[in-house]
């Protein structure tokens, strides 16, 4: 790879037009010489308003353009300044089929040269992966980046967290989002409200869908790896709720696979928060050489996988940087790891050799585990107000370093007087003070999971042939983490994850069994082996535009707990951020506020609101959403309303009300 000239990225807006005449809104980042000298393209395919962020875009892109690759942001249809219909949902048939028309269109351009790439975070890891599975892929894509994507659309995005209904700032978002008309005119015709501000919020879709199925599986690599027909490098971060999905893939595909594991949590390994942010993006034109220049990198030659493994630190959720060190593997897992069992004892205890036979009472406290954060991501505090209503298994003291790296393996032996009833882990780390540090988690319902649950368990010496029926397989999210000497382990057990998870509806006491063919942990151990290490670069500075900045944030969620001498606890959030641009200024501010009872676990509540407000030279526009979730025993309730105001006058209004019956409830 050559250094990068200093020279400027040539910026064009361009319409896509669609087999069916609707034009798709482009943005394209070029090299200067582009037009005389063809490059490869990398798409972004996003419906997240291309131009609502001009400036990270030109970030992102003016790597790559200095490099010898053009950059295209493309706004799906229905959304930001494309045209047509918004989509049902997400990553929707429409939104594929769109994308294989744009994937032509780039490679037909005289500037490139017939090569493309994909690459995203979140949405744009998803659809990235999602473009590279659809058979046969696009002639013209050659390689996908995925950074904090998924395989698996139920189990692990943020609509059903480990299977299990999930609520959070998303939900606030992307129903406000959507209903924003194009930049930087925002047009208010009948036409374009109608098909934005009057469609319906796309909540009542996923809470129609409570159990897994053709919906979710759709475009979920998981159920077959051999779908993915296109290269891919993989990025994530051990804090970022997405993060399985890399071991998986790197695991069952079969094409080649690159991966990079970081401290961080939903961001670029450049803007990582926490840190060390790093320059990725170094590695990333190196894997696209290899796939859209035929450049021999020597990157199919090294090891497959640069993880952080990371070391003790107190639990803060405000770190900017996390202790620890870079190291590369052939494999993820390692495959030297070892799995090392713990079984958990009648008195507390978490040891190598089982105790007898017993069982031990678990009380359901439906708003537990605030303390474990809103989704097995970013940095949680101290784990003992959480362990106060789990039970709790301590190892002793370590008598020597105990590195971990991958996916912790819990099994739990229990039932309840009560079901639906779902089952919570943690594995932390306990310091000889007592400070307690979140490692990893993870949960699952009571009912079978034929897609993820392991085969019978051999718990003697002759193997299982069949699974007790009390037997709840948990696979925790997976992590890395080194133990020091003289600290313990802990994995604690709990039935509610509050408000990570929406509770279940009826009061219940479960019971646990323990012993040699009972509740045990299954702890991925690395052994310490000389291996290279990576070294990466800080973070490049990167063109920026003129006359646009940014104030503020929506996210970190920072939560505000009150509990009331009525077993009621409500737990809020409010952020707000904004951004200033030669036309005008946007701010957005959000809320979201849930509430559950104890003894009346079926009558949770949540309330999230979001406004936006538009400043335009000759009016102020003011969007707002108000999200509104509660239920009984066999329901869920959901009601939604939309307004918009010009210069505070109300000029429009839409409200929408369904009620649900709780799936398997």
């Amino acid at each position: 790879m050559t250094d990068a000239p200093a020279t400027a990225t040539v910026i064009r807006e361009a319409r896509i037009a669609m087999p069916d005449g609707v034009a798709l809104a482009a943005t394209l980042y070029l090299p200067p010489d582009a037009d005389v000298v063809p490059v490869p393209v990398v798409l972004e395919y996003l419906p997240y308003r291309k131009d609502d962020a001009v400036g990270r875009n030109l970030q992102l892109n003016s790597y790559l353009t200095r490099r010898g690759y053009a950059g295209a942001r493309v706004d799906i249809r229905g959304t930001g300044n494309s045209e047509g219909e918004l989509p049902a949902g997400e990553y929707t048939e429409q939104e594929q089929r769109d994308a294989e028309a744009v994937i032509a269109w780039l490679a037909d351009q005289p500037w490139c040269t017939g090569a493309v790439g994909m690459w995203g975070i979140s949405w744009g890891g998803f659809n990235s992966i999602q473009i590279a599975m659809r058979q046969p892929p696009p002639p013209a894509l050659r390689a996908i980046i995925a950074c904090e994507a998924s395989d698996d659309m139920f189990h692990d995005d943020v609509h059903y967290i480990d299977g299990l209904l999930h609520l959070d700032e998303y939900a606030v978002m992307i129903d406000q989002l959507n209903m924003l008309p194009p930049a930087p005119e925002y047009p208010l015709d009948e036409e374009t409200l109608a098909r934005r501000f009057d469609a319906e919020p796309w909540v009542l879709t996923w809470l129609g869908q409570q159990q897994d199925g053709p919906y979710w599986r759709r475009h979920s690599l998981r159920t077959d790896y051999s779908r993915l027909a296109v290269p891919a490098f993989l990025i994530t971060g051990w804090w970022d709720g997405y993060r399985d999905s890399v071991f998986r893939m790197a695991q069952h595909c079969q094409v080649p696979v690159r991966a990079l594991i970081g401290p961080w949590n939903h961001t670029w390994p450049h803007t990582a928060a926490p840190g060390p942010a790093i320059e990725w993006r170094a590695l990333a034109v190196r894997w696209l050489d290899h796939w859209l220049k035929g450049i021999d990198t020597g990157m199919l030659d090294e090891p497959m996988a640069d993880v952080y493994v990371q070391t003790w630190r107190p639990p803060d959720p405000d770190l900017t940087e996390l202790p620890g060190y870079w190291r590369s593997e052939s494999a993820l897992p390692p495959e030297r790891m070892v799995k090392h069992v713990l079984y958990c004892g009648a008195r507390g205890g978490l040891t190598a050799e089982a105790g007898p036979d017993a069982s031990v009472a678990l009380r359901y406290v439906p708003s537990a585990g605030i303390e474990a954060g809103h989704w097995w991501g970013e940095l949680t505090v101290d784990q003992r107000g959480a362990d106060a209503y789990s039970l709790v298994f301590d190892s002793a003291p370590l008598e020597h370093d105990l590195e971990i790296l991958g996916i912790c393996q819990v099994d739990i032996y229990g039932s309840a007087d009560a079901s639906p009833l779902n089952w919570f882990a943690r594995v932390s780390d306990v310091a000889p003070d007592g400070t307690t540090t979140l490692v990893a988690g993870g949960g699952r319902s009571d009912r079978a999971d034929p897609l993820r649950d392991p085969a019978a368990p051999a718990t003697s010496p002759g193997g299982a042939t069949k699974a007790p029926p009390d037997w709840l397989p948990l696979a925790l999210h997976a992590c890395s983490w080194v133990f020091p000497r003289g600290h313990r382990i802990r994995l604690a057990i709990s039935n509610a994850m509050w408000p990570m998870i929406w509770p279940t509806p009826h009061p219940a006491t479960a019971t646990v069994r323990l012993g040699a063919t009972a509740t045990r942990v299954m702890l991925p151990v690395i052994p310490a082996q000389d291996r290279p290490a990576p070294v990466f670069g800080r973070p490049e500075t990167t063109e920026c535009l003129p006359g646009v900045n940014g104030w503020g944030e929506i996210l970190p969620v920072r939560w505000t707990l009150v509990r009331d001498d009525r077993a009621v606890a409500a737990i809020s959030w409010r952020g707000a951020d904004g951004s200033q641009y030669p036309w005008g200024a946007v701010a957005d501010e959000e809320y979201l506020r849930y509430e559950v009872a104890d003894d009346r676990p079926a009558e949770a509540s949540a309330r999230g609101e979001a406004r936006t407000e538009v400043h335009l030279p000759d009016r102020v526009l003011t969007f707002s959403s108000v999200l509104e979730l509660d239920g009984d025993v066999g329901s869920l309730r959901y009601r939604f309303k939309r307004e918009l105001r010009r210069d505070g006058v109300l000029i429009r209004e839409r409200a929408w009300e369904h009620r649900f019956r709780r799936d398997g409830h």
